[in-house]
Parts: structure tokens; C-alpha cells; sequence
């Protein structure tokens, strides 16, 4: 019989178009990816794939499994979802996505308060750039911020959180500095390629032309404390920050509202019922600080 995990090897290399992509996504080595590949093609008498200097691209063999492949996975996930449904212990995995900063400035603490409170249950927190798929049962439940509602995909059931705002920051030391007149230029600080917001010229601090780019947001917090110049944060990390106060003459503009997402059967079972309505009440009592009002300014 055909091992279900050399067909998620294969879909895994047939759509991320190389042996690494899905290594990474499946958390395993390069060499597994290989192994399960090569064990499929010999169990089905096939070349799945052709390897080219772009990656690897399927044969006229390969486009045919693929389609049965696809089949078997939402077969799979039919499967784990019903069964998964009628899970209603409070031990067993649960695995929450959401982006990084909200993890590692606002809720860990309260994942951490939750964990303590239900010690069998074992958490996956998947806080990376890219969200997993609820509907591909990466994930059970994903907290998200979404501008606007009508974004959200019908089959995800959502419970409404607070509206997230952010603001724009600038270290103490520098806006001590900025108010005595030193000359040094202050630069925007900005993730990857994006570009100086055409707003930027609101605030009483002017800024150079030349921006100073990182690739993440712990390397641009970083950079905003060592007084580079100022960046965009939302307000739950930059008024948390001692070390850092809002620009004088700006706004606050909104991200979106918080959403806790959940789909199909795996809602039901007990321990994310019981998770969604933890973090929805600790989510109502950070409302103050995720739009900008916990605390008093300069």
C-alpha cells in the first residue's frame, strides 16, 4: 500500500517547486524529503518530477498523481477534522498561529497563565511571518488582525476582538536630543523593501530621505532603541516600551481588528472552546493598550 507520508513528501515538493521548500515546511531534512520521494516513485513505477536549474517541475506522470494526491489529502484532513471534533478531553495538542509580535509582546503571558491552568494540554505556538492554513488543519486556531471583515474566507468562524492601532516611536535619548537641536539627521526606519510612508512629513520631527532598512521586527525595535531615527509599531509595543515615546505631531492609524479564528469541526472540541474563550476575555483586557489609550504621553 501507498504510505500517506511519501504523498505529503510529494505535494510538499510539488508545490513549494524544490526538495528545500519542503523540507522547510514539513520541519524535516533535506535528505527525508529525498528518501520519501524516491520510495513513492519506485512503489508507483514512476518519475514524478523532472529536475531543472529553477527546481523541480513535474512529469506528465507527476501532473497524474498530483490529482490523486489531492484527493488523498482532503480525504485526510475529512478524516482528522470529524474525529478531531469529537475530541472533548482537555488534554492533547493545540496549536495556535498568529504573527510574531503578538506573541512575543502582548499574549505570552497569557498563553503562559492558560498553559498553567490546563497542564495536559500541549500547546504549539506558531508565531512565524507566514500564517498556517486553518482549513488544512495546520493550525486549530489562529488570532489575526484583518482590516476588513469581508477578507475572511466563509468557512472560518471568527470571534470579534478589540481594533489594533499603532503609532509612530522614537527613542527618549533621541527626542531628548531632537529637542536640543542636535543636527544628526533622523532617518525612518523600515522592514525589507518597503518604502518611507507618504505620510511621514505630518510629525514636528523631519526626517533625511535616506531610510535605514531591516528585515524583521525585532531588528527594527532594536534599531528604533538605539535611536536610529523613527518607525511604525503597533501601540501595544511601542508604549509598552520605556524606552520609547511617540513622535510629537502624529497620528494614530488603525492596522485592523483582532479576529480569533477557528473552522469546522475542530471549534467544537473542548480545549480550543475552552482557549478562545480564555484569550477572547485577556484580548477585552488589553482593548486600552491595542488602541493606543493605556497610557498618558509626553
Amino acid at each position: 500500500m501507498i504510505d500517506w507520508d511519501d504523498v505529503r513528501h510529494f505535494l510538499a515538493v510539488a508545490r513549494g517547486g524544490s526538495v528545500r521548500a519542503a523540507a522547510e515546511h514539513l520541519g524535516v531534512n533535506h535528505a527525508t524529503v529525498l528518501r520519501r520521494i524516491a520510495q513513492l516513485e519506485e512503489r508507483l513505477g514512476v518519475q514524478m518530477f523532472e529536475k531543472l536549474p529553477s527546481g523541480y517541475r513535474l512529469t506528465a506522470a507527476g501532473e497524474e498523481v498530483l490529482e490523486f494526491a489531492e484527493q488523498m489529502e482532503a480525504s485526510s484532513h475529512q478524516l482528522e477534522t470529524r474525529v478531531f471534533g469529537r475530541d472533548q478531553s482537555v488534554r492533547g495538542r493545540l496549536r495556535v498561529t498568529l504573527a510574531p509580535p503578538l506573541a512575543t509582546h502582548l499574549l505570552m503571558p497569557d498563553f503562559a497563565d492558560f498553559a498553567r491552568q490546563h497542564p495536559d494540554i500541549e500547546m504549539d505556538i506558531l508565531s512565524f511571518g507566514e500564517l498556517a492554513n486553518l482549513t488544512n488543519r495546520e493550525a486549530d486556531v489562529a488570532i489575526r488582525v484583518v482590516y476588513d471583515r469581508k477578507t475572511l474566507p466563509p468557512n472560518l468562524h471568527g470571534l470579534k476582538g478589540p481594533e489594533v492601532f499603532g503609532g509612530v516611536y522614537i527613542s527618549r535619548d533621541r527626542l531628548a536630543a531632537w529637542r536640543e537641536g542636535t543636527p544628526e539627521p533622523v532617518r525612518w526606519i523600515v522592514i525589507s523593501l518597503h518604502g518611507i510612508p507618504d505620510w511621514a512629513s505630518a510629525g514636528e520631527v523631519r526626517t533625511a530621505e535616506v531610510p535605514f532598512r531591516v528585515t524583521d521586527a525585532g531588528a527594527q525595535i532594536a534599531a528604533v532603541r538605539q535611536g536610529l531615527g523613527i518607525t511604525t509599531l503597533p501601540c501595544f509595543v511601542g508604549d509598552a516600551d520605556p524606552l520609547l515615546a511617540r513622535v510629537p505631531g502624529t497620528d494614530l492609524h488603525m492596522y485592523g481588528t483582532l479576529w480569533l479564528l477557528t473552522q469546522g469541526e475542530a471549534r467544537k472540541t473542548k480545549r480550543v472552546r475552552l482557549f478562545t474563550e480564555f484569550i477572547s476575555r485577556r484580548l477585552a483586557a488589553h482593548a486600552p493598550l491595542l488602541a493606543g489609550l493605556s497610557v498618558s504621553r509626553d
